[in-house]
């Protein structure tokens, strides 16, 4: 068993890449902001010792009427769930709820949460055997009754796993998003789809607002490795509630703030305010990772030669005590005008392909909207060029998503045909994974 404290934290670095020329004139200022964590005593999985866990899981199985179809989907749920609480390291709060039309706890059924060590693992695993199927889905109360167990654990890091088969019917979208609303800032969750009769964008949109994960596991027989890999990424969390703060002098506009990989993530309505002319982000829990987030400003016209701060840009993270938050890194923004028409027209590389990336995301979801709605020539020429994207940035997993509902005549002009049968699970697939992108290549 690997010994680490909870002392061992990461260390946080800030990088910013930018073009900052800007021509007589110019306004608009782009950087992408590249943020790593490194050395955070992440074990790969591997447990870690009790006085590390500092976290509490609450895993959520939907147990609607429509697991029992085919009986394989609550049998995989159910050996899902029992291969996430074997990864859980010991010392780990944790709880499992049964999710229908109403949310009841299944373990440990006290209104509270148990600690993960040999003899809860076996009851827990106890437990999920007598889960049945019937009833269904209002997946707001499951998210407020974990949100109520979460806050009973004294611990830095709240995690949710939110596994969903069908709609959610049996409540009006607002109540959804009430709950969801109530719950964001207070743990974070990984939402999953399987089968292909529910909806993507409420799987999608409850990982979002949680900031967390959220994918298809069309067979019910891949769910237990992928609650298994879910499960060591969270207990390799070790720094939660971080903030990207942006500070900017006056008279500069915030244009966005998007998280633009491992995934698009749009972060410019999120923000709240941190004093004058500062406003945090979210970006939840980091473990040993690396994200990018593309930054947006505008600033006031100047006169050649003149340069400026344009932004400041800090990760910061609440003091438990309640005191000033504590900064992990910093980058700046700049502005500078020139004359030099070379300088001021180059396009940074990073900005170039994440402004891709993020155009892809939203032209594939457009064409699968539009293919929906019957508009063949709209999807057509939607996903002909999320193909030509896909191809130009190097998203070979995106590419290959799109091969199974378009035919592929050229990938570098991105003319495609539309696939007269596509298997649902494959346009299912495609839509929830479409905001996924790669990194620049070096």
């Amino acid at each position: 068993m690997a010994n680490f404290s909870k002392s061992h934290v990461p260390q946080f670095s800030v990088d910013v890449y930018q073009n900052e020329f800007l021509p007589e004139g110019g306004r608009e200022v782009n950087a992408i902001v590249t943020v790593t964590s490194t050395g955070g005593g992440t074990s790969g999985g591997a447990a870690l010792a009790d006085d590390s866990a500092d976290a509490a899981v609450v895993i959520m199985v939907d147990c609607s009427g429509s697991m029992e179809y085919p009986p394989t989907k609550m049998r995989g749920a159910r050996d899902a769930t029992a291969a996430a609480i074997d990864a859980l390291r010991d010392g780990t709060s944790f709880a499992v709820i049964a999710g229908t039309h109403v949310a009841k706890e299944v373990f440990p059924g006290n209104g509270g949460l148990a600690v993960a060590g040999p003899a809860t693992r076996g009851q827990a695993k106890d437990a999920l055997r007598r889960l049945t199927a019937g009833g269904g889905t209002a997946i707001g109360t499951w998210l407020r009754l974990a949100d109520r167990l979460l806050a009973s654990a004294d611990v830095s890091m709240r995690h949710g796993i939110l596994l969903t088969d069908g709609r959610n019917e049996h409540e009006s979208p607002e109540d959804l998003r009430a709950a969801l609303d109530a719950c964001a800032g207070r743990f974070t969750a990984d939402a999953r789809g399987v089968g292909t009769d529910w909806e993507v964008k409420e799987v999608t949109g409850i990982a979002s607002a949680l900031l967390g994960t959220a994918d298809i596991v069309a067979d019910p027989a891949g769910l237990a490795a992928d609650f298994t890999a879910m499960m060591e990424n969270t207990m390799g969390k070790e720094v939660a509630d971080v903030a990207l703060r942006l500070w900017t002098p006056v008279g500069v506009e915030i244009g966005f703030v998007k998280q633009v990989a491992p995934t698009v993530e749009e972060l410019t309505g999120r923000r709240t305010e941190a004093g004058p002319r500062a406003g945090d982000y979210p970006t939840g829990s980091w473990g040993d990772e690396s994200r990018d987030y593309h930054v947006c400003v505008r600033v006031p016209q100047a006169g050649i030669g003149q340069e400026m701060l344009a932004a400041r840009v800090s990760l910061i993270v609440p003091d438990p005590a309640g005191g000033t938050p504590k900064t992990l890194g910093q980058g700046l923004v700049r502005a500078v005008w020139t004359d030099d028409m070379a300088m001021s027209t180059s396009i940074n590389p990073q900005v170039a392909h994440y402004t891709g990336q993020a155009e892809l995301a939203q032209v594939i979801q457009q064409g699968l909207n539009a293919r929906k709605s019957g508009d063949h020539d709209g999807a057509t020429a939607k996903l002909g060029r999320a193909v030509q994207l896909a191809a130009a940035s190097g998203n070979e997993g995106t590419a290959k998503l799109l091969s199974k509902v378009v035919d592929v005549v050229d990938a570098a002009t991105g003319t495609v045909r539309l696939k007269a049968k596509v298997a649902e699970a494959d346009e299912m697939t495609l839509e929830t994974r479409s905001t996924k992108t790669v990194r620049v290549k070096k």
